[in-house]
C-alpha cells in the first residue's frame, strides 16, 4: 500500500473510531494550533435553523449563529438549493479572470440596498478583515491621505493592519506587534461607563490638534454597534456628529457593518438607525448564510479611486458564496427578517430585564434596543467599574451543559452576547431563554 492510500485508510479508521466530543477534542488539540482555540468542546454533526446536534446526539439551542453568520438559520433549504445548483454548474473561475452573472447581480442588489441615495458600487473579497483592509486602501486612494482613526473597543479583524485598528488587546493583539503606523484611536461613547458623546467628540478634536491634522486623515472607521467590544451601540446623535465631521474635513466615513449587517439590528444595515449615509460600508458574516464572502459597498466616486487590478483576491466573490448571498437577500425580504429581528429584541429585552430585577447586583445593564444584537453586562455589587468575568465563564459553561450555546465579549470579558438566528421559532426562543434563566440562577448561587 502506498503512503497516500495508507494515510487515507488510517484516517478513515480513526474517524469511525472517534465517537465522543472528548475524543474529537483530543485529536483537535494534537492537530490544530492552540491559537485557534474553541469556546465549546462539542463537535457538531448537523444543524436545523436555531438547533444543533453534536456527534453524541446532544441537542443545543443556538444563541450564537456562528458569531452572527447564520442569520438565516442553519441549513436553510433555499440556501442549500442555491448552493447545490451552483456547484453542479461550476465552483470557481475567479471573478477577476472570467466573471459570472451572480457576482454582478449581487453587487447591483447591495448597491441598491445600501443606505443613502448616492450612486454606489461594490467590490468582493472573502473575509471581513479583507473588506476592512480594502476599505482603507480605497479611502487612501481617494483622499491621497495616510492616517486612519478608529475607536477604543472596536474590532475590525485579525490581519496585521486590522489588528492595528482593533481596540481590544487580549487575545487578539497579544504577541503580534508591531502594528502599522498612522492609526489613531478615540474613546467610544459608552454612557454606562461614564464616556459621553461630548467627550468622544472632544477627543477627536484633540487628536486633530495634537497628533494628526484632519487634512491628513483618510478615514474614520466605526462599528454602529460594537461587536467584540461589548455590544455597545453608538447613539444616532453621535453617528450624525461623526458624519458631519467627516463631511467637513473630506474624511471618508467607514461603517464596519460586518456583524451588524443583514437585518441583525432591526434594520438591514445598522447605519439606518441614525439615518446617515456612510461613504463606505464593510459587510461579511450574515451575508451568505455561512459561505465565505465579504464586500465593500460605497459611493461610486470613492470606490473607483483604486486603479484597475488594484483590488480583489483569488477567491473574491466565490460563485458559490454569491449564489448563497442572493438566496439570503431573498429570504430576508420574503420572511420579513428585519421586522423579525426587532421583535426578537423585544422578547429578549422583556425576559432579561425581569432577570435583572432579581439580580441587580450581578446584571449591570441589559442592551437590547438594536434588534437581535443583545447583551447582558455582568458586574459585582451592581458597580459598572467592577466587571465579573468569573461569573461569565461559569455561565457559558453551565449554559452549554444545559444545552444552550452562548458567546462572550467585552474588553473586560464580562458581557454575554445573544445572536440567535433571525429565523428562530418563537418556541425555541422561549426554550432558550428558559435555559438561560436556569443556567444563570445556578451560577448566581
Amino acid at each position: 500500500m502506498n503512503k497516500v492510500a495508507y494515510l487515507k485508510a488510517d484516517v478513515n479508521a480513526e474517524v469511525n473510531a472517534t465517537t465522543t466530543n472528548a475524543q474529537w477534542q483530543a485529536r483537535k488539540d494534537q492537530a490544530i494550533a492552540i491559537g485557534e482555540a474553541n469556546l465549546a468542546p462539542i463537535y457538531i454533526e448537523k444543524g436545523k435553523n436555531a438547533l444543533l446536534w453534536d456527534v453524541e446526539g446532544n441537542r443545543y439551542v443556538d444563541f450564537a449563529s456562528g458569531i452572527a453568520v447564520t442569520n438565516t438559520g442553519h441549513s436553510h433549504p433555499r440556501i442549500v438549493a442555491a448552493v447545490k445548483e451552483q456547484v453542479e454548474r461550476f465552483s470557481h473561475t475567479c471573478v477577476m479572470v472570467t466573471p459570472y452573472n451572480s457576482a454582478v447581480v449581487l453587487a447591483e442588489k447591495l448597491n441598491e440596498l445600501a443606505p443613502g441615495n448616492s450612486p454606489k458600487k461594490s467590490m468582493f473579497v472573502t473575509t471581513g478583515a479583507e473588506a476592512v483592509e480594502n476599505a482603507i486602501k480605497i479611502a487612501r486612494a481617494h483622499t491621497r491621505r495616510r492616517a486612519v482613526i478608529a475607536f477604543n473597543g472596536g474590532y475590525h479583524g485579525r490581519t496585521n493592519f486590522t489588528l492595528g485598528l482593533t481596540g481590544k488587546n487580549a487575545p487578539y493583539k497579544t504577541l503580534f506587534g508591531p502594528f502599522p503606523a498612522d492609526i489613531y484611536r478615540a474613546p467610544f461613547p459608552i454612557p454606562y461607563h461614564g464616556v459621553t458623546e461630548e467627550q468622544s467628540i472632544e477627543a477627536l478634536h484633540n487628536l486633530f490638534n495634537c497628533d494628526v491634522t484632519p487634512e491628513e486623515v483618510a478615514a474614520i472607521i466605526i462599528e454602529p454597534v460594537q461587536g467584540e467590544g461589548g455590544f455597545y451601540p453608538a447613539s444616532n446623535s453621535f453617528l450624525k456628529a461623526l458624519r458631519e465631521i467627516c463631511t467637513q474635513h473630506g474624511i471618508v466615513m467607514i461603517a464596519d457593518e460586518i456583524q451588524t449587517g443583514f437585518g441583525r439590528t432591526g434594520k438591514l444595515f445598522a447605519s439606518e438607525h441614525a439615518d446617515i449615509e456612510p461613504d463606505l460600508i464593510t459587510v461579511a458574516k450574515g451575508m451568505a448564510g455561512g459561505f465565505p464572502i465579504a464586500a465593500v459597498i460605497g459611493k461610486t466616486n470613492i470606490m473607483d479611486a483604486a486603479s484597475a487590478g488594484g483590488l480583489g483576491g483569488t477567491y473574491a466573490g466565490s460563485p458559490i458564496s454569491c449564489a448563497a448571498a442572493l438566496a439570503v437577500l431573498d429570504i430576508i425580504e420574503d420572511e420579513k427578517l428585519v421586522a423579525k429581528s426587532h421583535q426578537i429584541g423585544i422578547v429578549f429585552s422583556t425576559h432579561l430585564k425581569e432577570l435583572q430585577k432579581q439580580y441587580p447586583h450581578l446584571i449591570g445593564e441589559v442592551r437590547a434596543d438594536r434588534g437581535a444584537m443583545i447583551a447582558l453586562e455582568l458586574v459585582k455589587n451592581g458597580d459598572p467599574s467592577q466587571p465579573n468575568p468569573e461569573l461569565l465563564g461559569a455561565l457559558i459553561k453551565e449554559a452549554l451543559n444545559n444545552g444552550l450555546i452562548l458567546l462572550k465579549c467585552g474588553i473586560r470579558n464580562n458581557v454575554v452576547r445573544f445572536l440567535p438566528p433571525l429565523t428562530i421559532e418563537d418556541e425555541v426562543i422561549k426554550e432558550g431563554l428558559n435555559l438561560f434563566k436556569k443556567s444563570f440562577e445556578s451560577v448566581a448561587k
